[in-house]
């Protein structure tokens, strides 16, 4: 039997004093549930695993001397967890009061459902699109480009990103963000976990995509809230983690939506989708690198 109801897995890059706040928020969360946290540090350098191992002694630390990644570390954590459900969280997250019962009430009172997103706000308060329809190629040309700045209401972006509905009810999605992404047990026993071929990226759409296909459902549940400072760890390395997103982009692709098309096409639409996908993060690369030397220019 699991010693725990939930385990909540965390997997933490040099980002000490956001693993502080997320960490300090479950510790007032521990009346809430009956969950276990297991914190995976990635061969941090700013003191981060001293910080958990002294300040935050009742939850499990991994220290990594490598590191694993986002989905390499998650999935030691969920390998070593004592608990019966887990919870996948970012360590630049807050969780709110009841966040963690609303969530485990909901997933006790729904086996139907496999995977479960609260609304995630931003830390100004404002509300992150953290569910979405599941990734096209259209929308992905309108996404954070020029064709996306040039028409910022097109009814691509916005359709992806589910703009068009208030995000205030429980509703059945394509996929919630990895950032808090709530796991039922039967979905890990047999959907498995996360892809360890997508380092980082994709990984959350990709496990979305498996269970729907094994036959449980994907729910946003907004009264449950959790506040999410995107990118404490990927900012660090920016230039890396656009190579890694459109990377992982192409794997997802390769392995769920190229699948779909004749047989024939799929050597032509894979090497369209690499061209495409490699063009797109050239832009966002030259647009860091003259950005860089703008601000070396002026100073």
């Amino acid at each position: 039997m699991p010693d725990f109801d939930l385990s909540i897995t965390i997997c933490s890059w040099n980002t000490l004093s956001d693993l502080r706040a997320c960490l300090q928020s479950l510790r007032e969360a521990k009346d809430e549930a009956d969950f276990e946290v297991v914190v995976v540090d990635n061969a941090s350098k700013d003191g981060s695993p001293d910080m958990v191992e002294k300040e935050f002694p009742e939850f499990r630390l991994l220290r990594q001397s490598v590191n694993l990644g986002f989905t390499g570390g998650h999935n030691l954590a969920l390998a070593e967890r004592l608990g019966h459900h887990a919870a996948l969280l970012n360590s630049d997250t807050v969780v709110h009061p009841g966040a963690i019962r609303r969530i485990t009430e909901y997933m006790e009172a729904h086996p139907e459902v496999g995977i479960v997103g609260p609304m995630l706000h931003n830390p100004d308060g404002t509300l992150q699109f953290s569910c979405r329809r599941f990734p096209n190629p259209v929308a992905a040309a309108f996404r954070n480009t020029i064709l996306g700045r040039l028409f910022p209401n097109n009814r691509f972006t916005r359709e992806y990103l589910m703009q068009d509905w208030t995000h205030d009810q429980p509703r059945e999605v394509d996929w919630v963000s990895g950032a808090a992404l709530f796991l039922r047990k039967e979905v890990i026993d047999q959907v498995g976990v996360l892809d360890n071929t997508l380092f980082m990226y994709c990984e959350d759409v990709d496990i979305c995509k498996r269970t729907w296909k094994a036959g449980f459902k994907v729910m946003y549940v907004p009264d449950a809230v959790i506040t999410h400072a995107i990118g404490r760890s990927s900012d660090q390395v920016a230039n890396k983690m656009i190579v890694r997103f459109h990377r992982s982009m192409f794997r997802y692709y390769r392995k769920h939506d190229l699948r779909e098309l004749p047989f024939v096409a799929r050597p032509f639409m894979a090497a369209f989708a690499a061209t495409a996908l490699t063009l797109r993060a050239s832009a966002f690369l030259a647009k860091n690198y003259l950005d860089a030397l703008k601000r070396k220019v002026s100073r």
